[in-house]
């Protein structure tokens, strides 16, 4: 993690997105590199400046997908970790986009009071909360389409199955995933390869 936590805040609500900034500038370690409202705009800026963390309004636009299409960009193109702004209240809902998002997490609009631990907490590693995220997205896969992805990640290979077999079951969990190659799958995924090599098992056994 860099001495200074860079963010791009992509809000389309210019007084929330000037309440955020004001609150943010108060402290040393974090700097906002920028606002963006437009999301064509959001990502060219952030593969340009490489922020630590993208703070991404969920309803950015017309509707929700808006803000949960731009944050797959960012996690699949970009080093970028992404935190879901929400002003809606129902988590099973707000845990569904995030997976969607490939989110490393999300923060309700009426608790900015833990936005910048939130924040710190995030750069410095990977948080229960985006296990969690990472976990659910996980779930439409089946057992055996797990075991395979576990082998993905760098784990020894222990299945029965031939290596044709294999080969399909990774085609069929990185469409499953809504990707298009092992490449992507792989780079969203990196927390649960690092933890392979540290022989950490986090999520299913």
């Amino acid at each position: 993690m860099r001495e200074t936590i860079k963010i791009i805040i992509v809000e389309d609500d210019a007084d929330f997105a000037y309440l955020i900034q004001k609150l943010l500038k108060r402290h040393k370690d974090i700097e906002v590199v920028c606002h963006c409202s437009d999301k064509k705009d959001a990502l060219q800026k952030v593969i340009e400046e490489e922020p630590d963390i993208v703070l991404m309004d969920l309803n950015l636009g017309t509707s929700s997908m808006d803000g949960v299409l731009l944050s797959r960009k960012i996690r699949v193109m970009t080093d970028s970790k992404v935190l879901i702004l929400t002003a809606s209240n129902t988590p099973d809902m707000i845990l569904k986009a995030a997976k969607e998002a490939f989110a490393s997490g999300y923060i309700f609009k009426n608790q900015l009071s833990l936005l910048v631990e939130d924040i710190r907490t995030t750069a410095a590693g990977y948080t229960p909360q985006e296990y969690l995220i990472a976990s659910s997205a996980l779930s439409c896969l089946s057992e055996a389409e797990y075991a395979v992805f576990e082998i993905m990640m760098g784990k020894e290979n222990h299945l029965q199955s031939s290596p044709k077999t294999i080969a399909n079951q990774k085609g069929r969990i990185v469409k499953k995933l809504g990707l298009e190659n092992q490449k992507e799958l792989l780079h969203v995924f990196r927390m649960l390869q690092e933890d392979v090599k540290k022989g950490v098992g986090r999520l299913k056994n």
